[in-house]
């Protein structure tokens, strides 16, 4: 088993699950642990300067050992898996020399990974890759990204006669919950600028992203005994399901691709009294962005007109924008990327990221940060898998970027 599979394999044994509405950085506990077992095994290594903060973020450096000054690089990840999908207890399973059929991947409660579903898992016959047991996610974003950045820092200072910069490496807590670049002290990381590893397949490369937003809504009702409820009762959840109904039935993450935004609902909890909708708002125009937030904003008005002032209540948040503009005047890391790419086999594909990464926040901190591939494919929920070469690559790609960088 190669290190970066092994140490993948370690990592998401930890439940790093983030939480949206605890108030406080990081979010959930688990990332404490995490972060603290980290910085072990960076000082273990030989890391320099490894310092953890009050709020889990997690950074360190290895020292050049050239003698002339080349730029100081950054490859950064994020410790907390999505709130999407149960992230505790994580059994993987390795399939090895992958046959192209269906994968069970829990025989007990007959859940398969069907080719039909998931075609692009046919690419990888013959390869050796890893999937859930189906009761939780993976945990390869951002977990692989971290133990590819770890392992190619690992083979540096194991291998000290290959010439580098200095290159700095940092672990973010609360991506998933739009909050990983919150309390980022880009002055102390004294990067020139980075890269997060945190794309999905293979030989991807990003430097566009999302506009994204938060929206949370919140439907007061009114409860009344239903035999005597005539011209009384008022039954939040059919009015925030009448607000689910108004928005466009097509602009929905399963309608829609490539450059198109949607309007995507993570949560419904109601009762009669009280209903909560959790939206994310996403698009990469920022006009359109705007728009959306507006029409949002006009149904909740329109609903307030027809049952009553503040009957529905909206708060909207803005979480990240697209980055596109803060790294076309540095291009440079993209086409060093690109380079790297293909000088160790991989073919570079570089698409917009339907989502965001810690980097993209970054961008707009002085720090411009596109993304590279983990492997990973199918996050956020049970049908996560990833391969155990892509993980391998993306340790080559690291490497090969700070070779380019070095010259």
């Amino acid at each position: 088993m190669s290190a970066v599979v092994e140490r993948f394999l370690k990592y998401v044994k930890y439940d790093t699950k983030s939480d949206g509405d605890s108030g406080i950085t990081p979010s959930s506990e688990g990332q404490k642990v995490f972060a603290r077992e980290l910085v072990v095994e960076l000082e273990k290594m030989g890391m320099q300067n490894v310092t953890i903060d009050d709020n889990g973020y997690v950074m360190a450096e290895l020292p050049s050992n050239l003698d002339k000054q080349v730029p100081v690089i950054g490859f950064i990840a994020h410790m907390d898996t999505s709130p999407d999908m149960n992230g505790k207890g994580v059994n993987p399973q390795i399939i090895k020399n992958y046959d192209g059929n269906d994968i069970v991947l829990n025989e007990a409660e007959n859940i398969v990974m069907k080719v039909e579903d998931f075609p692009e898992v046919k690419n990888y016959i013959g390869k050796e890759i890893i999937t859930t047991d189906g009761t939780t996610l993976l945990g390869a974003d951002d977990k692989a990204g971290i133990a590819e950045i770890i392992t190619a820092m690992e083979y540096l200072i194991n291998n000290p006669e290959i010439k580098h910069g200095t290159i700095k490496i940092g672990f973010t807590p609360d991506e998933e919950i739009g909050q990983g670049a919150d309390h980022f002290n880009v002055k102390d990381f004294g990067a020139d600028f980075a890269y997060t590893i945190d794309g999905g397949p293979i030989g991807e490369l990003e430097y566009e992203n999302f506009n994204a937003a938060g929206a949370k809504i919140t439907v007061i009702g009114r409860n009344v005994h239903p035999g005597y409820a005539t011209g009384k009762l008022i039954n939040s959840m059919l009015i925030a399901s009448e607000f689910v109904s108004m928005l466009p039935k097509k602009e929905t993450p399963e309608c829609t691709k490539g450059y198109e935004g949607f309007y995507h609902l993570t949560g419904f909890k109601g009762e009669v009294e009280e209903t909560k909708l959790q939206y994310i708002i996403r698009d990469f125009d920022k006009n359109q962005f705007e728009k959306r937030k507006s029409m949002m904003s006009k149904l909740v008005d329109d609903l307030n007109n027809k049952y009553g002032a503040r009957t529905v209540i909206l708060e909207i948040k803005d979480q990240y924008y697209n980055m596109k503009g803060k790294i076309e005047p540095v291009k440079h890391l993209v086409d060093n990327a690109f380079e790297a790419m293909k000088q160790v086999g991989v073919v570079p594909k570089v698409t917009p990221i339907r989502g965001g990464t810690d980097g993209a926040r970054l961008s707009f901190m002085g720090l411009p940060t596109p993304n590279i591939f983990t492997g990973g494919h199918n996050f956020h929920g049970k049908y996560e898998f990833i391969p155990s070469f892509a993980m391998e690559k993306a340790v080559e790609v690291i490497l090969k970027i700070v070779e380019i960088y070095s010259k």
